[in-house]
């Protein structure tokens, strides 16, 4: 594990931007191609901005969502997927954006994903930490041992509060109760992981992460078991581990 700890969010975006663009070029320029998974929410905002602005020959790349609601439709404003289409696809020319789509039959969705997530590895997963310690829609006590590489999960209160805290919703009950996520071993099976976590309302994850020994109560603890683990910090969201 590698921690970097920033000023602030606008630093840490652009760094873990960096880190990012490098270990897809590398991939590449090994492979002729790259596969990256992305996450969503308002700790996301800086570093995909600077993806941006990154020299990455995007049309070599693959890029997988993590989770989405079900019963919300893409046009929502709490959409994952629009989130990720009108902040980066629409932006770069990828070579395939596999969405998470809810709007069909899950079941084929899972089956689908699965497919395409199992046939390579992805190279670089950009994972964010939930307030409650959660990875992708996978909230405590996660399963750390099913194999299946989606699954349709319940949220619980607190990732649903986090949700309504960050804007995307007026109220709890505007939330869904269920998503479609990636599993934590699914996670665990990209080559580098990266994950930028900013701001103030995430320090007490952050420690919680780094202090505690791996347990489905904090779901990101398992983060720390992967050979190529980064996690990029501000100083607010450091502010629990590190008198800054």
């Amino acid at each position: 594990m590698v921690i970097h700890i920033c000023n602030d969010a606008a630093e840490l975006g652009l760094k873990a931007a960096r880190f990012v663009s490098k270990k897809l070029n590398e991939a590449i320029e090994l492979n002729g191609e790259a596969r990256m998974v992305v996450s969503t929410g308002s700790s996301q905002f800086e570093t995909l901005q600077s993806l941006l602005n990154e020299n990455v020959d995007w049309e070599k790349v693959e890029i997988f969502h993590l989770d989405e609601y079900i019963g919300l439709p893409a046009t929502h404003k709490a959409s994952f997927r629009k989130y990720l289409y009108e902040r980066f696809i629409n932006h770069i020319p990828v070579k395939k954006f596999y969405g998470v789509n809810v709007e069909g039959d899950i079941e084929q969705t899972i089956k689908e994903l699965t497919r395409a997530i199992e046939s390579k590895p992805a190279d670089v997963g950009l994972i964010g930490i939930g307030v409650n310690g959660h990875i992708a829609f996978n909230d405590p006590p996660a399963d750390f041992e099913k194999r299946e590489s989606y699954i349709v999960v319940t949220l619980d209160e607190e990732c649903r509060m986090q949700q309504v805290n960050e804007g995307w919703f007026n109220s709890i009950g505007e939330v869904p109760e269920r998503a479609v996520s990636m599993t934590p071993w699914q996670i665990m099976q990209c080559n580098t992981i990266v994950s930028a976590v900013p701001h103030k309302v995430k320090a007490t994850s952050v420690k919680n992460t780094l202090i505690n020994s791996l347990t489905e109560i904090v779901p990101a603890t398992i983060l720390k078991q992967h050979a190529d683990f980064n996690l990029y910090l501000d100083r607010d969201s450091a502010s629990g581990i590190i008198p800054l």
